[in-house]
């Protein structure tokens, strides 16, 4: 038995090496989500209509910064890469072109502020929902570059495998975001309720609180390693930039076309109505939770994946991707057992007198339920794609996240508008079809391609 542990456990690509650079960011990941769980708890003590408002507007805000997100991400595997291949002092430089995209890039999302509102009012959702989206919406787009700052800052870190700081930086945030979020939209120790604004404003504040965190540990980290120096690193690198760029868009635009699928998919599920609304949201939320800490996996499989393929060892790339299989095997039961069982309980959280909105109670067990069928799927979705991502394989990534969430908004878009059918039809296709896509993350990951790319050539 001890030695067939050590078998899965030990060495370099096994479950021991992911799991240091993994558990902290699923305990990142984890804080996220208690941020946004809470978010919705406080505000469906107000009504349903807000809590779905800050689904929609949430997310919306969220499609536009995609972009942006995506693509300074790349800067992850990518500082993996070079310290694979023994250049570390280029890891910092690959941060500050990172930094100089989320520069250019903020004047852009808040330019993309009217396209949001258009997109409330076209969809036909409730006008109190759509006043109540919009404002959250507008608050986080002004503060979107904080998050995208910081994370560009988190990148080196992940990098470089050295994630206790970006765990440390999601506890802070999530601190301040849950108790100002308590204060301003409670309305507590006498203060004035602020509903879905003082959400916008908690989420703010908790974002500048942990990107000064990260920040002051990218300069402690500069201090302690005599080969790094700070004030050399703060130039714009025409080669990294390329290289960023490069392999960065395709994550970019990929992020913001599966975000925007997202957005749209939720945004015709409120169509239906109040309590479909409210029941997607809380099933979404109850997603979410499970969906997160997987990231966590899927960004370390990413930064092991560059370090080895930096370091030309590709059948090490390989076991990492295997060890974050069996990972997420054992997760994805846990999370099926979960939301199989407990439902009903699962519900009710998030609803105010249950025992007399009955209707919503059921619809909202169902979708909840459905959860449970495509985590472990979700799961090996992740997984591969971080394989591809942190190989260089990102344009194709890129083109099966397009192509099936795009057919999936149709699909969603003709069974609501054209079809008419059910929200518990609509939202079983919408559940299955996750398998559907981790197999075609899988094929393209079976071919070997991402074996032949060369992210940093031996002059590099």
């Amino acid at each position: 038995m001890v030695g067939f542990l050590r078998k899965h456990f030990e060495g370099q690509g096994g479950i021991n090496q992911l799991l240091v650079i993994a558990l902290p960011m699923i305990a990142s990941q984890a804080c996220d989500t208690i941020m946004m769980f809470t978010d919705r708890l406080f505000l469906s003590q107000l009504s349903p209509t807000h809590m779905a408002a800050s689904m929609s507007g949430g997310f919306t805000a969220f499609v536009f910064t995609a972009f942006f997100l995506g693509l300074t991400e790349y800067a992850s595997p990518l500082v993996a890469t070079y310290l694979g291949s023994g250049n570390e002092k280029k890891c910092p430089v690959v941060v500050t072109q990172a930094l100089i995209v989320t520069l250019v890039g903020y004047p852009i999302v808040l330019a993309c502020i009217p396209l949001g509102h258009l997109l409330f009012k076209y969809i036909g959702q409730d006008p109190q929902q759509i006043e109540l989206s919009i404002l959250y919406f507008n608050i986080l787009m002004c503060g979107s570059i904080l998050s995208i700052a910081r994370n560009s800052l988190n990148c080196f870190f992940s990098g470089i495998g050295k994630t206790k700081i970006i765990m440390f930086s999601s506890i802070v945030t999530m601190t301040v975001n849950v108790a100002v979020n308590y204060v301003l939209i409670l309305g507590k120790f006498g203060l004035p309720s602020l509903g879905i604004k003082g959400a916008a404003i908690g989420t703010i504040t908790g974002n500048a609180c942990g990107f000064l965190v990260v920040a002051i540990g990218y300069l402690l980290h500069h201090r302690a390693h005599q080969s790094l120096v700070f004030s050399e690193s703060l130039r714009f690198d025409k080669a990294i930039m390329k290289k960023l760029l490069k392999f960065g868009y395709p994550g970019g635009l990929e992020g913001f076309l599966e975000i925007i699928a997202y957005d749209f998919i939720i945004l015709f599920f409120h169509s239906y109505g109040a309590d479909v609304a409210a029941a997607v949201t809380i099933a979404f939320n109850w997603d979410i939770v499970a969906f997160i800490p997987l990231l966590g996996v899927h960004i370390s499989v990413a930064s092991l994946t560059g370090r080895f393929m930096g370091a030309r060892e590709p059948d090490l790339a390989r076991r990492t991707v295997f060890s974050a299989l069996k990972l997420t095997s054992c997760y994805g039961l846990l999370m099926f057992l979960l939301f199989f069982v407990f439902p009903g309980p699962l519900s009710a959280i998030f609803i105010q007198d249950p025992e007399n909105n009955t209707a919503l109670l059921e619809l909202t067990r169902y979708m909840v339920a459905m959860v449970a069928f495509y985590v472990i799927a979700h799961g090996f979705h992740l997984v591969f794609w971080g394989a591809l991502r942190g190989a260089g394989d990102t344009f194709w990534a890129m083109v099966i996240t397009v192509i099936s969430h795009w057919m999936l908004v149709l699909g969603v878009v003709m069974m609501i508008r054209v079809f008419k059918l059910s929200p518990e039809v609509t939202w079983g296709v919408f559940v299955f079809t996750m398998p559907v896509i981790a197999l075609a993350f899988y094929a393209r990951y079976k071919t070997g391609k991402w074996r032949t790319i060369e992210v940093v050539g031996h002059d590099d």
